[in-house]
């Protein structure tokens, strides 16, 4: 008994030297930790809400556009890619802009925003968005090899049916109507029997077959 009284003696002394020894190590290790804790929290809240005004700014634009307001549409598209460029919102403002500027005549200024739209692009999904429209947009600009080579560059996925047309609309472009054929095709695959664009490509795949029998 006495052994064990001294062994749990001793045992409690060197359990005190130790933690005299370091107990200043674990006092900042655990301040540390509840540091980070509390600060992982509070960044998750801020960018909650960084994210939600960043979406009302969005919302606002939005609204802009269907009341026919492009001055307070270019306002909060500015305000998108100046305070919240680390968010989707701002990369579909840049790309809404650039397709106003496509409809306005001003394809150097749709380039800006596009340019602009891929660099702040971080989703894969988005990436693919944004290439699309810098193919739309070398396609109308009559620049159909640019296009498709944008359209080789494509990361992601998503919008195969809306790719595989414009790949066929550019290789009927470039002369390359087999090319095409089998374009048109992947975006019929890639459509759903009822959708709306389906008609529109079934009629280009029509036109290239005869087409091709004139030829013949």
């Amino acid at each position: 008994m006495a052994f064990d009284i001294y062994d749990d003696y001793e045992q409690g002394e060197r359990v005190q030297q130790w933690l005299r020894k370091n107990g200043v190590s674990i006092a900042v290790g655990i301040a540390l930790g509840l540091v980070l804790i509390f600060g992982w929290q509070q960044w998750k809240s801020h960018r909650a809400g960084h994210e939600q005004e960043a979406a009302n700014v969005y919302a606002a634009l939005q609204l802009a556009n269907a009341t026919n307001k492009p001055t307070e549409a270019d306002v909060r598209t500015e305000s998108l890619m100046k305070d919240y460029s680390d968010t989707a919102w701002a990369v579909f403002a840049a790309g809404e802009r650039a397709q106003r500027n496509v409809m306005a005549g001003q394809a150097d200024k749709a380039a800006g925003d596009l340019d602009w739209a891929q660099a702040h692009a971080k989703d894969d999904t988005l990436k693919a968005l944004v290439g699309l429209r810098v193919a739309q947009l070398k396609y109308a600009q009559g620049k159909p090899q640019d296009a498709l080579t944008a359209l080789d560059a494509l990361q992601g996925k998503g919008f195969d049916a809306a790719t595989q047309e414009l790949r066929g609309d550019v290789l009927v472009k470039l002369g390359r109507p087999d090319d095409a054929r089998k374009a048109y095709q992947a975006a019929i695959a890639a459509m759903g029997d009822s959708a709306p664009q389906r008609g529109v490509v079934q009629t280009k795949l029509d036109d290239l077959a005869v087409a091709g029998k004139q030829g013949a």
